[in-house]
């Protein structure tokens, strides 16, 4: 049922935004002033006020009030409230214009504690000198007892198992976190965009029954070495109960261009821009694979991603790649089981021939090779989407799409890819290019029907640099593209295969 939805157009709401800097009487520099703003949104969404704030050795510091987005949380209140026990940023939302002009700390349905906005000078340094010579004092002497305690007794290692249930990540703190839109609906939840104060990111929101596709994303993205450009970045892990339903929640950087595959879908790429995409995504890939026992964060293990995809490599605004998804990732540690190595897991049209026919050897560089295979299909996805070659460029289709259709069974691609050992259609026109020639020839070796035969992600990077520099583009690429005849050169050796 749906409870019916008043339309809003417009509300004041009183605006502030604490900036410590803050010191000049130059309009320019009034950071904290407080003024009365007008929101405006779409007229099927509610309009709200906040108000955050931190109790700052017992005084209250304001930190922003302004308008806030439809949030059923703060439907119906004519107060702005924070009911929770001590967080660290006070936050509260209400209805009703100019709300937020006053707002209260009441915990656990206790009586309305008004809070007053900014004390003045003088009542600050009052109330200020003294506790902050007293946390002084408490954080000298602390340090000291930690020092000691250091000394006297080694530091203990806590096995990495479940973590039962997860403290609030120290990034996320007790910050609002809104969700805005779906952006994405995969296989294991969907993936959010949302505002974390300022900042946008994303959030991934697994059911509680994909549970161990969530804690195996979330123990991956904890190893070391786990920082890289060309891998998204991490910013937390949560537990949260919307509903009485409970919701594991993974957050991390947002990318606006989404995935490789919505963009080729509305875009066409230069050559240049082939080229970026592919060496930044073998890049990463290459780090992924490999092992690094000497990594500054301690021993990186190789790591195999089993479901590579273009639907899995998201673009950064400058249109550098970067790998999602590891919730079938395998990792590979001395002495230690790598986990669920179950052979048919993945996404059907990318699955190598060796996992169709489930006669996978279950070593670590039987499941790298499962990825250059995928990876092979994903740099034949940025070529059907290319402008360099002198012809016609397609609307864009998934691998296989134009053998096997849309939604291929098992069946379907055992028969197409095992059997009769087809692969996607490398077009004529591409062999008239230089560098689509070595991107051809390397495609060919990723997809290779014999896993031994196979290129490694770092043979593929070198690929795509010589590729760059077998081009003499002596025109912008829009215009026209000069194919130089290049002699004697020696491309990266097969022996880099896996």
């Amino acid at each position: 049922k749906h409870a019916a939805v008043t339309t809003y157009f417009t509300q004041k709401c009183v605006h502030y935004n604490y900036n410590p800097l803050s010191s000049s009487s130059s309009p320019e520099n009034q950071g904290n002033a407080s003024r009365v703003v007008t929101c405006s949104g779409e007229k099927d969404k509610r309009l709200h006020c906040f108000a955050t704030w931190k109790n700052v050795s017992g005084v209250v510091q304001v930190v922003k009030q302004g308008c806030w987005l439809d949030d059923h949380n703060c439907y119906d209140r004519n107060e702005c409230v924070e009911r929770k026990d001590t967080p660290e940023v006070f936050f509260c939302c209400c209805e009703g214009s100019l709300c937020n002009y006053k707002f209260y700390y009441s915990p656990n349905s206790t009586t309305n504690i008004p809070v007053t906005q900014r004390p003045s000078v003088v009542t600050t340094l009052m109330y200020s000198l003294l506790p902050i010579m007293a946390v002084t004092a408490i954080v000298l002497l602390s340090f000291w007892i930690y020092r000691h305690n250091k000394l006297a007794y080694p530091p203990v290692r806590v096995p990495t198992q479940d973590p039962g249930p997860l403290p609030p990540s120290p990034i996320l703190g007790q910050k609002p976190l809104q969700l805005l839109e779906v952006k994405a609906r995969g296989r294991f939840g969907h993936v959010w965009k949302a505002q974390l104060l300022s900042e946008y990111v994303a959030v991934k929101i697994f059911p509680i029954q994909d549970r161990q596709s969530w804690q195996n994303e979330y123990e991956i993205y904890n190893l070391n070495g786990m920082r890289h450009e060309n891998l998204l970045q991490f910013l937390g892990a949560e537990k949260r109960s919307i509903n009485m339903e409970l919701q594991l929640w993974l957050i991390t950087a947002y990318h606006e261009k989404g995935s490789l595959s919505d963009y080729l879908k509305a875009n066409i790429l230069s050559w240049s821009e082939l080229c970026l995409i592919a060496q930044s995504m073998s890049r990463g890939l290459a780090y992924l694979h490999e092992d690094i026992p000497g990594h500054k964060d301690g021993h990186k293990p190789a790591i195999a991603h089993r479901d590579f995809k273009s639907k899995n490599v998201l673009l950064k605004s400058n249109l550098t790649a970067c790998i999602a998804d590891f919730g079938l990732a395998l990792r590979f540690e001395a002495g230690k089981s790598p986990g669920d190595t179950h052979g048919q897991v993945g996404t059907r049209r990318y699955m190598a021939p060796e996992v169709l026919e489930g006669a996978i050897n279950f070593q670590r560089d039987a499941f790298l090779r499962i990825d250059m295979y995928a990876l092979g299909l994903v740099l034949w996805e940025l070529a059907s989407r290319c402008k360099a070659a002198d012809g016609p460029v397609d609307e864009y289709r998934l691998p296989f799409e134009e053998e096997v259709g849309p939604h291929p069974s098992l069946e379907d691609m055992q028969e197409v890819v095992v059997h009769k050992k087809q692969r996607p259609t490398l077009r004529e026109c591409w062999q008239k290019h230089t560098g689509l020639v070595v991107l051809c020839e390397t495609i060919e070796e990723c997809w290779d029907h014999e896993a031994e035969a196979r290129l490694s992600a770092g043979c593929v990077e070198e690929r795509v640099v010589q590729m760059q520099r077998q081009t003499n583009v002596t025109a912008p690429e829009e215009i026209v593209t000069v194919v130089t005849m290049v002699t004697n050169v020696d491309y990266p050796p097969k022996e880099s295969s896996l």
